[in-house]
């Protein structure tokens, strides 16, 4: 809500009464109220909601399509000069045939120079093959080839640019769940890649591509050994891809990847546990978590901001806030299961919310769903942590003989991949299987005592078991909802 309100009170006074006009042109009444009210007459939350006689979801979707409409707006604003650009390159053929040559030549040079400041190399490319063959009997001949033939190379350059950066992140997605030294290496490598085809240009669109994989690969692929002393800080990058973005207002592309930057400022300076200056960027990006999840996977991987969110709520301690919250933030989210890594995290992040408000029942339906949807054989380990969370479901449920068939299941899982690689999961179904045992006596000293002489394990990247504490709390969950169950019997 922050967001709309921002833009909302920054809006021009002619771009907000057109704005406005549309709306109850279009008769959209209560979105005309909304922006009114954030505009002039600064009411809370609930009094719109009174004055509007909607719920909160409700209220929640009337703010988005708001929000939308504003967006489509400045959008189209900014769109126009690109889009009389393109008519223009379109309409070359007309010109060569209708004007003098001259007029033609002046006309084609002063739509290159147009044509640069917006970077647009595929519209460049016709511009120059025609200036050269308009030169073809004059020595600038030479110049325009040359020209030609460099952008011609440059635009397969950004589009090879492009290919790798959605490649990079798709292998991220799968590395997240593996683990596995080989995936991180095609990280490696395709980051290389990335440096080395980027350097080929002096080209502010190659260098913003370039950080949207610098910046993550850093802060989440990077190992110690890899790291290069001589490499542009982070913050150096984040304010060179500022400027950028402030330099060339009208790039619709640059309009839409603000988000994506301002996810990285927040993942950055998490990561380094500067969580004041995180804080800036929680609520806007909490805010677009949605539509980043959905349409922003070819640039980076918004799934780590549930991740992230995750832990910060653990951290504040308003783990029982996620749950309502959803409601609102995924109301009309669709998912993708072809997107496996996503798809996974997003489920476990609903699950695990439906767990903190103790909603158990539901969190192991939004397991189940996941695992009968989808085939995570090549995923083991990512495996045994979706089924040891639901065991902990079927645990605080007493839904006892679910929760034996499941740990023996996952036990099996774990004598194939070798207890080293997992003791964290061994851990864990060892203080599960203590909690529900038929001995009464001393269980939470034993756990406590299994808790002391556990090894903090590596965990992998995806490791939703870490998403909630073995605490004092959750131990007497187990255990007194065990009891209870049977003095029932």
């Amino acid at each position: 809500m922050a967001k709309l309100k921002n833009i909302i009170k920054q809006l021009s006074e002619r771009d907000y009464r057109a704005i406005y006009d549309s709306l109850t042109e279009s008769s959209a009444d209560k979105s005309a109220y909304l922006l009114r009210a954030i505009r002039e007459k600064h009411l809370s939350d609930n009094k719109v909601m009174d004055e509007l006689n909607v719920n909160n979801n409700a209220y929640y979707t009337l703010r988005s399509r708001l929000n939308q409409k504003i967006e489509e707006y400045l959008l189209q604003q900014m769109e126009s000069p690109r889009t009389d650009l393109l008519k223009k390159v379109a309409n070359i053929n007309e010109i060569i045939f209708t004007k003098k040559r001259a007029i033609t030549v002046a006309t084609l040079q002063k739509l290159e120079k147009e044509l640069i400041d917006y970077d647009l190399s595929n519209e460049l490319t016709i511009v120059y093959k025609t200036l050269k063959k308009l030169h073809v009997n004059s020595p600038d001949h030479f110049q325009y080839s040359q020209a030609y033939n460099k952008h011609v190379a440059y635009t397969l350059a950004v589009d090879k640019a492009e290919d790798m950066l959605s490649e990079y992140f798709k292998k991220f997605g799968i590395y997240s769940l593996t683990g596995e030294e080989r995936d991180r290496f095609e990280l490696v490598v395709t980051h290389r890649e990335m440096n080395n085809t980027c350097r080929l240009y002096s080209s502010h669109r190659l260098y913003v591509y370039q950080s949207c994989i610098n910046i993550f690969h850093r802060l989440f692929v990077m190992q110690e050994d890899d790291y290069d002393p001589d490499s542009e800080p982070i913050e150096d990058i984040l304010e060179q891809v500022e400027k950028t973005f402030n330099t060339y207002k009208l790039d619709s592309i640059y309009y839409h990847l603000r988000i994506v930057f301002e996810f990285l400022k927040h993942e950055y300076y998490n990561h380094y546990r500067v969580y004041k200056k995180a804080e800036k960027y929680y609520e806007d990006v909490n805010e677009n978590i949605s539509i980043l999840l959905s349409n922003y996977g070819l640039y980076t991987f918004p799934a780590q901001f549930l991740v992230t969110k995750m832990h910060r709520c653990m951290r504040l301690q308003t783990q029982h806030m996620m749950y309502r919250e959803n409601g609102e933030l995924f109301f009309e989210h669709e998912t993708d299961e072809n997107d496996v890594p996503r798809y996974v995290i997003y489920v476990m992040y609903r699950a695990i919310s439906c767990y903190y408000v103790g909603k158990y029942d539901e969190a192991a339906k939004w397991i189940n769903g996941l695992l009968n949807t989808l085939s995570l054989k090549k995923y083991p380990f990512a495996m045994i942590e979706i089924k040891s969370v639901l065991a902990l479901q079927y645990c605080l449920m007493r839904e006892m003989d679910l929760f034996n068939q499941l740990v023996n299941s996952i036990q099996r899982q774990i004598r194939i991949l070798g207890k080293q690689n997992c003791e964290h999961i061994v851990t864990f179904i060892k203080i599960m299987k203590t909690a529900t045992s038929e001995v009464k006596r001393d269980k939470n000293t034993k756990i406590k005592n299994i808790l002391y002489r556990a090894n903090n394990s590596k965990r992998k990247l995806f490791s939703p078991t870490s998403w909630f504490r073995i605490d004092e709390e959750l131990i007497d969950k187990m255990i007194i909802n065990y009891d209870i169950e049977e003095v029932r019997r």
